[in-house]
């Protein structure tokens, strides 16, 4: 074998004896109360020593132990605290040790994301980091046989470390595992109010909610968050401490907390949404161009175009339902689609787009002084679904914040929301509330007729207006 990554922190951050150690982590698994809710794909916990966050960090290592004969490979991220660095490092080690034995690391899988512009092999980040190599025990007593992908986490943005895990998302045989701890050095209640907005953030998967200040791994914690919004993933938080619970004062702390996402069996609209994915991964650009193209050929004409089929994907002349809105300075500027897939989708696409610059009757119509600083999006939508409930209360139990879009009506009056809408109405009873005023009801408005349907919804976004003379039409 070659080179072996040496432990750098045991017996300072945790034992070094195997024998203590073996006893140390199951000791703190066998006291993290167990729940049900399904295996994590993904989890959080805190990389500090074993007397201060060992028991946080086991209570979302309890629940992997389920999948124990399943997972295979670990990609394991952690912040960088040592030494500065741009991007995301690799190791060239063949293996990571710790008292326990050796981690063979998975070459083909760096070798793979060597491919990422913001991905290098830098070892010394790796030589001396406390953040990944105190994972490495529990990972050993709950899985035995695997393979690690440790990968140091310095300046970057949620996106390109988000990017880094798209490739290697792999399946069940894959757990991610992203080390961070919470707040730093401030006094109890201080730490507390800080640890609890960062919670907040990470349920709402909001990685611009944590500050700099809030995590010491918000980085690579901003990865998984944007992740888990791609990729539909439901996040728990299991635990929420500091170091004034666990051991040590309470004049100077640290936070610590553990959190699971989970990747439920598929539901309503959850095989729509992995199909439509993959459609916008080959076709979402062309799709974003032929919106912009319509617009800038209202603009020149005043009037849509007509799309020409044949110049289209097979994929794109199936039927689909499609939302296209377009935002100015970050505000909205106009949004019009369907819910009902009764035409191509290419075809659908071009006259919303159309329809929304130029027949949104909140809005003038859009002019050509407004193309700076104008942004498209295009939402694919999948077949609503009837949802099922007796009062108001298990109706917002069933929603699914920055997932389900909803149709609501009752009496006559109808109204939707995008799941996009999300992003500015996070709580269920805010979203219900804004969308009933938008179909003409009172907030609190509730009967027996009230009928709801969820769908997905999935996106392509950009900034960028295509060029008329480049769109697809029949005609003139």
């Amino acid at each position: 074998m070659g080179s072996i990554r040496q432990a750098a922190v045991a017996g300072q951050f945790y034992p070094d004896n195997a024998a203590e150690l073996s006893a140390t982590v199951k000791r703190y698994l066998a006291a993290a109360e167990m729940t049900t809710g399904g295996v994590p794909k993904a989890i959080i916990a805190p990389h500090a020593g074993y007397v201060y966050s060992g028991a946080v960090a086991a209570t979302a290592y309890a629940r992997i132990s389920p999948a124990a004969g399943q997972i295979k490979r670990v990609v394991l991220l952690g912040p960088s605290h040592r030494v500065p660095l741009r991007g995301l490092a690799l190791s060239s080690a063949e293996a990571y040790a710790t008292p326990l034995g050796n981690i063979p690391l998975d070459r083909d899988t760096e070798h793979h994301l060597l491919e990422l512009p913001q991905v290098q092999i830098f070892d010394d980040a790796h030589q001396h980091e406390h953040s990944l190599e105190v994972h490495l025990p529990f990972l050993q007593i709950i899985l035995g046989d695997f393979t690690l992908v440790p990968i140091v986490v310095g300046e970057a943005s949620p996106d390109e470390v988000a990017d880094a895990l798209e490739a290697v998302w792999g399946g069940p045989e894959t757990l991610i595992v992203i080390s961070s701890d919470l707040s730093h050095f401030e006094n109890y209640e201080t730490a507390r109010g800080m640890d609890d907005a960062t919670r907040h953030a990470i349920e709402n998967l909001d990685p611009a909610g944590i500050g700099r200040h809030d995590a010491c791994g918000r980085t690579p914690v901003g990865g998984i968050l944007t992740m888990a919004r791609r990729r539909g993933l439901e996040v728990s938080t299991v635990d929420l401490r500091n170091s004034g619970d666990t051991a040590g004062s309470k004049d100077r702390v640290v936070g610590y907390g553990s959190w699971v996402f989970v990747n439920h069996a598929l539901r309503p609209g959850d095989e729509f949404a992995e199909k439509t994915r993959a459609l916008l991964a080959d076709h979402g650009g062309t799709l974003l161009h032929l919106a912009g193209a319509s617009i800038r050929y209202g603009l020149e004409r005043g009037r849509p175009p007509v799309v020409d089929l044949n110049q289209s994907a097979p994929e794109l002349r199936e039927n689909g339902a499609s939302f296209v809105t377009l935002k100015r300075d970050g505000k909205l500027r106009g949004c019009i689609g369907s819910s009902v897939a009764n035409q191509p989708l290419v075809k659908d696409v071009s006259e919303h787009a159309y329809a929304a610059a130029f027949k949104d009757p909140r809005f003038p119509p859009l002019t050509n002084a407004e193309i700076p600083g104008l942004s498209l999006s295009v939402s694919v939508l999948s077949t609503p679904s009837p949802m099922s409930f007796s009062d108001e209360g298990q109706l917002l139990s069933m929603l699914r914040p920055r997932i389900d879009g909803l149709i609501i009506a009752d009496g006559g009056r109808r109204a939707l929301f995008l799941p996009a809408v999300w992003e500015s109405l996070t709580e269920p009873h805010a979203f219900l509330s804004q969308l009933k005023i938008k179909a003409g009801l009172s907030a609190g408005h509730w009967s027996g007729n009230f009928k709801a349907w969820r769908f997905v919804a999935i996106e392509a976004s950009t900034d960028q207006l295509a060029d008329p003379h480049a769109i697809w039409t029949q005609g003139d």
